[in-house]
């Protein structure tokens, strides 16, 4: 069998090369829209990651310290590192005394929402006092942040004397943890001796 070929009329090829021309017009339109969309996608994962993406820098608290301000007394100042244990408590605090918490950190890198303070402590293993103070939003800067706790009262009477183990965190409200220190403090009927 044989293939029989008809000659093509003029009217006929232009209306060919026309639809042919549509097509690469087409094409050419098609590819322009996968480039555009493409570009498009590739602006928004850039957006996207410079505000709340992947690559976003994690805020970070410098030097955090504690502060154990107690009225006529020299102030405690807690920064990590350090060793406390049962017997090798950190301070001794006189009962039924007023003292303050006071925290100072540097904020860098970027901004930490939702910081709130934790204070845990026990006696003798029971828990005795949790306490949880939201200290808000903090920008970075050079300048470290100071915030006062109001004022409290230790415990007093034979059964407050004693030992307390204390945990206090710093963490934010994606639970990151800045501050996580368990440190050990005494309270007794007087004050230690500030000879040294």
């Amino acid at each position: 069998m044989s293939a029989i070929v008809e000659p093509m009329s003029p009217k006929k090829a232009l209306i060919m090369e026309t639809m042919m021309d549509e097509n690469d017009q087409q094409d050419k339109m098609k590819i322009q829209d996968d480039e555009s969309l493409r570009e498009e996608q590739l602006l928004e994962s850039n957006l996207g990651s410079s505000v709340g993406g992947e690559n976003e820098l994690e805020p970070v608290l410098q030097e955090p310290k504690l502060y154990i301000i107690c009225p006529g007394r020299s102030d405690l100042v807690l920064c990590e590192p350090f060793i406390s244990t049962p017997k090798d408590c950190l301070f001794t605090l006189k009962e039924a005394s007023k003292y303050k918490l006071k925290f100072s950190f540097i904020v860098s890198n970027n901004g930490v929402s939702g910081l709130k303070y934790i204070n845990t402590t026990w006696k003798s293993g029971v828990r005795v006092d949790k306490t949880q103070v939201m200290l808000g939003n903090f920008e970075p800067r050079e300048d470290p942040y100071v915030y006062e706790l109001e004022e409290d009262v230790t415990p007093s009477g034979v059964f407050a004397r004693g030992v307390y183990t204390t945990r206090t965190q710093v963490i934010d409200e994606k639970e990151r943890s800045y501050m996580d220190i368990k440190y050990y403090f005494d309270i007794q009927k007087q004050w230690p001796n500030q000879s040294s």
